[in-house]
């Protein structure tokens, strides 16, 4: 996309770590020199609750605060939460729809038929599971969001997403490399549609 800032509106369940995940695509932003916004919206707080995060990424200084109502980018870290929510509601045709789904982008199109734009899909599940030993899918829905938005250059995010895996697990650094590997492989599990 031609913009200086892009916008992202994250949807996901209470404990699958959206807003972790919305929270480390801000600090890896930010490390890239971009100006960031990184928040949740907070309701009902439970697990399994609905909830809400957002971004907004930019080269020039950000000046608005509010929450984003007409995102260039969707993530859905829980798949069924497309059929109870309206997750394409604002949504750019021009960007795109990252949904957490071993099913192909063309077989989830069905179940949002009004959105026109592009949609994408990673089995965040199936990656979690093999490379981190539970499922965890904010680290695979975190790569697929870089690699279809473009926001960061790829390299530089993996590296950015080293350092921050070391400090935030410090006293666990087994787990480092798990959740790095599991990264660079989602980089490059992401489909979509050919549109």
């Amino acid at each position: 996309m031609d913009k200086k800032t892009v916008e992202i509106r994250w949807h996901g369940r209470g404990g699958q770590g959206a807003k972790t995940a919305c929270l480390l695509l801000a600090d890896a932003a930010f490390a890239s020199g971009k100006y960031v916004q990184g928040f949740p919206e907070y309701g009902p707080e439970r697990m399994g609750a609905p909830i809400t995060a957002y971004n907004r990424i930019s080269d020039i200084p950000l000046r608005e605060h509010s929450f984003i109502y007409d995102p260039d980018y969707v993530v859905v870290v829980d798949e069924s939460l497309i059929h109870t929510v309206d997750v394409a509601k604002g949504l750019d045709p021009e960007g795109g729809i990252i949904i957490n789904s071993e099913k192909s982008p063309e077989d989830l199109r069905k179940a949002i038929p009004d959105y026109k734009g592009r949609i994408y899909t990673i089995d965040a599940r199936k990656l979690s599971e093999e490379y981190l030993g539970g499922y965890y899918p904010n680290t695979p829905m975190l790569a697929a969001a870089v690699k279809v938005t473009g926001v960061l250059e790829e390299g530089r995010f993996v590296e950015d997403m080293h350092d921050s895996f070391k400090h935030k697990f410090a006293t666990k650094p087994q787990v480092i490399e798990r959740n790095m590997e599991c990264l660079k492989r989602s980089l490059e599990e992401v489909k979509g549609e050919d549109r």
